[in-house]
């Protein structure tokens, strides 16, 4: 065989290992892009995204649409072939897998926390919007979680509305701890309660709830022995005057809150808030309004563009971060909180857009 040819046979049984093994080997890395956005003043899966009941509402024009991030999946490995593309792909970014996944989470473990984030970013997202309107909203402290095999067992139970232990008040989750460990292991502590079951079809009708309950459960040992405990849980529930629920299947994670509630301030008000403008946007939202960062920012600035939007609301904390590279006919919008994020959406409706708080490098 011809020097030449051989040389070229070669170099050819080379290049088809290299590009073998470019597939078939995974690489440690995980890839981000575009995810769908929806319009939390529209519908999902033919239903209302945001549906309100018990209230008057008002019609909505324009977009208010949160976005989302796709990611590669807690047990999927990108090939190297995959990798090299997602690096040179303008739209993608391709980051360590445990910068995903950290500490070996596995993809029921992300999907869970995701799911909880996101059913607490829908729960923050209400408080927000009633508080902004001036709405009120009941405040109480319920049981979160029951542990297996403790006293509290098959006695108290997930939704269970904590109004006092011992006869003494209770204003918060804290207080419930400090009211049990006033005990001895081995002495019992009155609970008193309102029934998750009774406390649900009361916020369902608006009304207070007129049941409750005394349980008494005798406290048992920590573990590490020094203090009286009953296995409970306590956490913060919020009963709304009137119905809220909000449908949106397949998205986890807490990044969505600001829209919902821009969203729900929207409907709640006469008027609109966008003037049929599209704006989309992104941040997590506390019980207080105060608006959060968030991650894959640069992903969710191209979904938003590619989707129509004209104006981006972005969290203060990802402001650096969105600049560097914004797509082309996209205004980005800096916000702190639910209030300043409605004035700048009175601005767009107003078409005073030279005064809109805009993000900076710094």
């Amino acid at each position: 065989m011809p020097r030449r040819t051989a040389t070229m046979l070669a170099s050819t049984l080379i290049f088809i290992a290299l590009l073998c093994a470019g597939v078939l080997i995974p690489v440690p890395y995980s890839e981000m892009s575009p995810g769908p956005t929806v319009n939390t003043l529209g519908n999902a899966g033919g239903e209302p995204v945001l549906r309100i009941s018990g209230r008057k509402t008002y019609p909505t024009t324009g977009h208010l649409n949160m976005t989302t991030v796709r990611v590669t999946g807690a047990d999927y490995r990108l090939n190297l072939v995959e990798t090299i593309y997602g690096w040179l792909a303008h739209d993608n970014v391709v980051v360590p897998h445990e910068t995903l996944y950290p500490d070996g989470k596995t993809e029921e473990q992300s999907t869970q926390e995701n799911a909880e984030e996101f059913t607490q970013s829908q729960e923050s997202a209400k408080v927000a919007a009633l508080k902004q309107l001036k709405i009120p909203v009941r405040t109480q402290t319920v049981v979160s979680t029951v542990v297996k095999d403790t006293p509290a067992e098959d006695r108290l139970h997930a939704g269970d509305v904590i109004l006092a232990v011992d006869g003494e008040r209770v204003k918060a989750p804290a207080d419930v701890a400090k009211l049990v460990t006033r005990h001895k292991p081995g002495q019992d502590v009155v609970f008193t309660i309102v029934p998750a079951k009774e406390a649900a079809a009361a916020e369902k009708a608006g009304k207070e709830p007129d049941t409750t309950e005394k349980v008494t459960i005798t406290t048992a040992k920590s573990e590490s022995g020094d203090r009286a405990i009953v296995g409970i849980q306590a956490g913060t529930d919020h009963a709304f005057p009137f119905t809220i629920d909000i449908n949106l299947a397949d998205v986890g994670g807490p990044s969505a809150g600001l829209m919902f509630a821009l969203g729900l301030v929207d409907k709640l008000t006469p008027g609109d808030l966008t003037g049929g403008e599209f704006v989309a946007g992104t941040g997590t939202i506390d019980d207080a309004g105060e608006v959060g960062p968030i991650g894959g920012i640069q992903m969710k600035l191209v979904g938003a563009r590619e989707a129509g939007a004209k104006y981006f609301l972005t969290p203060s904390d990802n402001c650096a971060t969105a600049v560097s590279d914004v797509p082309d006919g996209l205004t980005l919008v800096k916000v702190e909180n639910i209030a300043d994020a409605t004035e700048s959406l009175k601005k767009i409706k107003s078409g005073d857009t030279a005064k809109l708080p805009s993000c900076s490098a710094r």
